[in-house]
């Protein structure tokens, strides 16, 4: 049974009279197939649909994102590489569902795969935990990030989630510090890093996997800080103000690119990836062979050197600084005040002459 969306209303019901012509023993009795009817009917159906989603706006982007026939991780995982073998645990607490890993062959090639799974349907996507990650989850992710890196191996990680699971036993296992720690991780590899947001890619649970060489992005993916019914909680007090939220976001693929947050947006067939699970599978092929042959000839310096730029950059075209041709060597200095503070001895004069000239001052008056 297919699912449609609260704009696809036409989509559906024609959708449902070729499904009828279809069927020559529908409820109007036996009849012939009406071919060109049906070709017709179709050629309807294609119009309309491209009519809806060239002029999708940010709330329907977020609606399509968020389809539950879209295609998960799990099958880009099974239908994109070969000899997948899942290694699970973050050898401190326990296994994450939410996120499957492993190594695989792309093209023959050895590649660390990630993806974060949302399931299915209800019993996989409550065993996924809908595709929000806990710490150990993240610390998983770490641990293999680092063996691949140890081994000169390419990672591919799909982002597909809502956002890092915010539950209290979460917390008390330190969700902040692993998300933090594993930002730290990409950014520190010197291997080439892939991340495809094939759906949501939600706050700082999907940037603690998406800080990679090149971020791609499905046509109808999103990506931002918060969710537009949040950031219109927190903003107007109403999570009716979506639409509104969702336009000021810029989290469609569209925006991102135009502000250089991602580096493709990879296109998906018409009314979406779950319409035409090969198309976009066929894309989505292209673009990660295309990608990791970029890193071909690069060093681990010079692929470190590159992510260290690329995200240097972000943001500074917009008017902060003119020259952005390379600030892969740019650091942060220390500042006089900061050597102040950590020198105890002058400290500990200042707070003494401070103290004196307190005292003295009330003396005189």
């Amino acid at each position: 049974m297919k699912n449609y969306l609260n704009f696809e209303t036409d989509i559906k019901n024609l959708e449902n009279e070729i499904e009828k012509l279809k069927d020559p023993y529908n409820q109007s009795g036996l009849s012939e197939v009406d071919t060109q009817k049906i070709i017709k009917t179709q050629n309807e159906i294609d119009e309309k649909l491209k009519s809806i989603y060239s002029s999708l706006d940010p709330w329907q982007t977020t609606l399509v994102a968020r389809h539950e026939d879209r295609p998960k991780s799990k099958f880009f995982i099974d239908n994109l590489f070969e000899d997948f073998i899942s290694l699970s645990g973050d050898r401190h607490y326990g296994e994450d569902k939410s996120v499957l890993t492993g190594f695989a062959k792309f093209d023959g090639q050895s590649v660390l795969v990630i993806g974060q799974e949302k399931g299915d349907d209800l019993n996989s996507r409550i065993e996924r935990n809908f595709g929000m990650m806990r710490p150990e989850g993240y610390r998983k992710s770490i641990r293999l990030m680092e063996l691949a890196n140890k081994f000169n191996i390419p990672i591919i990680s799909f982002i597909d989630t809502p956002g890092a699971y915010p539950g209290v036993g979460a917390e008390e296992r330190g969700q902040a510090e692993a998300i933090a720690k594993s930002i730290e991780c990409c950014m520190k590899l010197k291997v080439p890093t892939l991340a495809i947001i094939i759906g949501e890619g939600g706050s700082g649970g999907a940037i603690a996997l998406a800080s990679s060489s090149k971020v791609l992005m499905l046509e109808h993916a999103i990506y931002s800080v918060i969710s537009p019914e949040g950031c219109a909680t927190i903003l107007w007090r109403d999570p009716k103000k979506m639409l509104d939220a969702a336009k000021a976001m810029k989290l469609s693929s569209k925006d991102l690119l135009d502000l250089k947050i991602i580096d493709e947006v990879i296109e998906e067939p018409l009314g979406g990836s779950h319409r035409d699970k090969n198309f976009i599978l066929q894309n989505l092929k292209s673009s990660i062979s295309k990608n990791l042959k970029h890193f071909e000839n690069m060093s681990p310096e010079e692929i470190f050197n590159d992510r260290k730029n690329k995200f240097l950059k972000i943001g500074r075209t917009k008017g902060f600084i003119e020259n952005t041709t390379d600030l892969s060597s740019f650091k942060i200095q220390n500042s006089n005040f900061e050597k102040i503070i950590k020198n105890k001895k002058i400290l500990m004069s200042i707070f003494g002459l401070t103290l004196a000239a307190i005292i003295l001052l009330s003396i005189i008056l």
